[in-house]
């Protein structure tokens, strides 16, 4: 990780990872720490909270997790405190850098485009993400790879 930093962009795996338990939850706790302490701003694009909001659901429906459990996390995203950044360039970055990668669809190119207009790093716990871009992008950084 760079230096002082005062934003972050951060995807749905990443708040997943804080609600339910995973094999990287120590290395996510660890940032979310870090970042409380030092009063790093979270940013994310328009449609994280769609998306972390469906895999709660989805978790309920298919019995993973009881529905008090569901409405629980529910609660709990719903606090966060993730600023969402709705900019026409999030969209249009999005298009140019799947186009820049030769990616098939546009959906995690919005959380890289919030990271090149807040001028901050991008933190992902989704692996086929950072085998497509992530030698090729700076800003990208995979949560499994901490080492506090």
């Amino acid at each position: 990780m760079t230096g002082r930093q005062s934003s972050v962009c951060i995807d749905a795996s990443l708040a997943l990872s804080w609600l339910f338990y995973d094999n990287c939850r120590e290395q996510s706790d660890y940032l979310w720490k870090k970042w409380r302490r030092d009063a790093v701003t979270m940013v994310a694009p328009p449609m994280f909270h769609a998306e972390v909001t469906s895999v709660i659901r989805r978790n309920v429906y298919f019995n993973n997790i009881f529905p008090e459990e569901g409405e629980r996390l529910f609660n709990l995203l719903t606090g966060l405190p993730v600023n969402v950044i709705n900019s026409q360039y999030v969209y249009r970055g999005a298009w140019q850098l799947a186009r820049d990668y030769n990616l098939p669809v546009c959906y995690d190119m919005q959380y890289l485009a919030v990271a090149e207009l807040e001028d901050c790093e991008f933190w992902t716990l989704d692996r086929k993400l950072i085998s497509a871009v992530g030698d090729r992008n700076r800003r990208i950084r995979w949560v499994g790879g901490i080492h506090e």
